[in-house]
């Protein structure tokens, strides 16, 4: 039996912090598992060959700074997670292994708005079809990820705001989706997904502090601060979209007017061009229109990276994060909508805060979202039963003091 301080607990101890580390980061060379975790190069060395002759982890040679080196990522049978993502108008599901590798993927259209119990059906059909599609042992699914569009109440799980999905009120999207596939689910906003996916998987990799902006039919912000995201107590933090620009302005669905959001989402952009452009005009053909030249789709998106850069200014000043990315079918603009996003925050924020600012497309497009779901499927998952195929044999090992 392993007592509290007993050199068996230590060494099981350390076993989770490799695991975690590499789990968390998909790969990692065995110096940056040691300078993650803390431990000496020597405790890595070990700690990295008992996981692998335990069959939990796999290496692979690789180089890092022109130097031989070894990748450390875990096995592809470890474990399996999946992530879902509910967007207004579609259903993405993705399939992943515990080495970040993507099995299997794939979106439908969907009124997401219209029936939850209808949206749920569909996230439990597509998932166990591509769970059968990909022959993956149903006991190795290790948790679920789960992407709605709209700001989740951290303390009963429910969806915080009606008015962005007013047939979902009162559901519980977690607790659904479990009693449907009987695997523990994890739960989150798109915004917060797309920032955890692009810090894992795009554009944020490598770096500790980042926002991630969303603009859709709503407007919204993941907070990555230190490696996490950040929710705030409510778990409303991020809400961008509601920042205040013209307080004369139109009435927001918040109550409020001016919003940021009423200067930049789809509901309120598209009705500006209907008078030159027509009818069933989408934000991606807005882009579209602009990259191929069209000058009133070139100004309206103009004025909307404008927007969203004294958004993004006011960021800089209270968080000072160094990066910024850019999701939505507006990051599809590139530079239309990047420059003036970049002129506004070097009007509007701290000098020194905008000097050390980087803004950045989004890498993963509109797969952003639910390859953050496989994320968190990924964080919140325990390491413990990873280790039960060595935790004997480790235990026992030879490997010398902790530091």
């Amino acid at each position: 039996m392993e007592t509290p301080g007993s050199q068996s607990s230590l060494h099981r101890a350390n076993l989770e912090r490799v695991v975690r580390a590499v789990r968390l980061a998909g790969s990692l060379t065995q110096a940056e598992i040691a300078r993650a975790t803390g431990l000496s190069a020597a405790t890595v060395s070990n700690i990295v060959r008992e996981l692998k002759d335990g069959g939990t982890v796999q290496v692979t040679p690789t180089s890092a700074g022109g130097r031989r080196a070894r990748s450390v990522s875990l096995s592809g049978d470890a474990g399996i997670v999946i992530g879902v993502d509910f967007g207004h108008a579609h259903l993405r599901v993705a399939i992943g292994n515990l080495a970040h590798q993507v099995l299997a993927e794939e979106s439908e259209p969907l009124d997401v708005d219209a029936s939850w119990s209808q949206g749920f059906d569909r996230a439990e059909e597509l998932v166990n079809r591509l769970v059968e599609a990909t022959g993956v042992d149903r006991a190795k699914i290790a948790g679920i990820g789960l992407g709605v569009p709209g700001p989740i109440d951290v303390e009963s799980g429910t969806l915080g705001s009606t008015a962005i999905l007013p047939g979902w009120g009162g559901i519980k999207p977690a607790e659904e989706l479990r009693g449907r596939l009987g695997v523990p689910v994890h739960v989150d906003n798109d915004a917060n997904l797309g920032a955890l996916g692009e810090l894992v998987w795009g554009s944020g990799r490598g770096v500790r502090d980042l926002a991630y902006i969303k603009i859709a039919s709503g407007v919204g912000a993941g907070l990555v601060i230190n490696g996490k995201i950040y929710r705030g107590p409510g778990g409303t933090a991020g809400e961008i979209g509601h920042i205040t620009l013209d307080e004369g302005g139109p009435v927001c669905r918040c109550g409020n007017r001016g919003c940021l959001e009423t200067f930049t989402a789809a509901p309120f952009v598209l009705p500006l061009l209907q008078p030159s452009h027509g009818p069933g005009l989408t934000m991606e053909g807005v882009v579209r229109l602009a990259r191929e030249g069209d000058p009133g789709c070139r100004r309206v998106i103009a004025d909307v990276g404008r927007h969203i850069g004294s958004g993004v200014a006011n960021l800089c000043n209270l968080l000072n994060p160094s990066r910024v990315v850019l999701g939505g079918d507006l990051a599809e603009a590139g530079e239309l909508v990047l420059g003036p996003i970049r002129e506004s925050v070097g009007r509007y924020a701290i000098p020194s805060a905008a000097r050390q600012l980087t803004i950045l497309p989004g890498a993963l497009g509109g797969r952003a979202e639910v390859l953050g779901a496989l994320a968190l499927a990924l964080s919140e998952m325990g390491d413990s039963t990873l280790l039960d195929g060595c935790a004997a044999d480790g235990a026992r090992s030879a490997t010398p003091a902790f530091t």
